[in-house]
């Protein structure tokens, strides 16, 4: 495993509202979030990087306005139609 240590002003933890100890693991969530959003990382891979449960992970996508599953238009007509 590796680790990284970050740098961060207080006034940043301030405008976060998050403690310290609590800010890495904020900050891991995140960042987690957004290379899932972008597509970089499967669910489960961004689960591990969080540091949560794959379930925990998608029910705290709705937290930062990420949709849980992401549907093209096709893979929508394909879906209404099996239905």
């Amino acid at each position: 495993m590796s680790q990284i240590i970050l740098e961060i002003s207080n006034e940043s933890l301030l405008a976060i509202r998050s403690r310290p100890e609590a800010a890495g693991s904020r900050l891991l969530l995140a960042a987690a979030v957004k290379l899932y959003e972008m597509g970089e990382l499967s669910s489960g891979a961004a689960a591990v990087l969080a540091g949560l449960p794959r379930v925990v992970f998608l029910a705290r996508l709705a937290d930062f306005g990420v949709d849980t599953f992401r549907l093209t238009e096709t893979d929508l007509l394909r879906e209404t139609r099996l239905a």
